[in-house]
């Protein structure tokens, strides 16, 4: 079953390449969306993908990029989007 996810990931996750990182991570698994910085220096992710795939992005996000400390991952249902890559915003 396809479904839509907002992933908001807390801690020193902006300047260090997370957004870069998940587009290739979510590229990879065959996840659709966007990711972006937020005001609050948090990062949000929107991403469109299987169960399985988007599990796979969830425990991704927790170790995120190699300069990255990741202190939260919170995730929440959306109503199904259909995105036609996965961009960075």
């Amino acid at each position: 079953m396809i479904k839509t996810i907002s992933i908001s990931v807390s801690g020193n996750v902006q300047g260090v390449w997370f957004r870069k990182y998940t587009q290739d991570k979510a590229q990879q698994l065959i996840i659709t969306g966007y990711v972006k910085n937020l005001p609050d220096g948090s990062v949000n992710a929107v991403a469109t993908g299987t169960e399985e795939q988007l599990q796979e992005l969830i425990n991704w996000c927790w170790q995120g990029s190699p300069k990255s400390k990741v202190t939260d991952v919170q995730v929440q249902e959306q109503r199904l989007q259909q995105f036609t890559g996965f961009i960075i915003k």
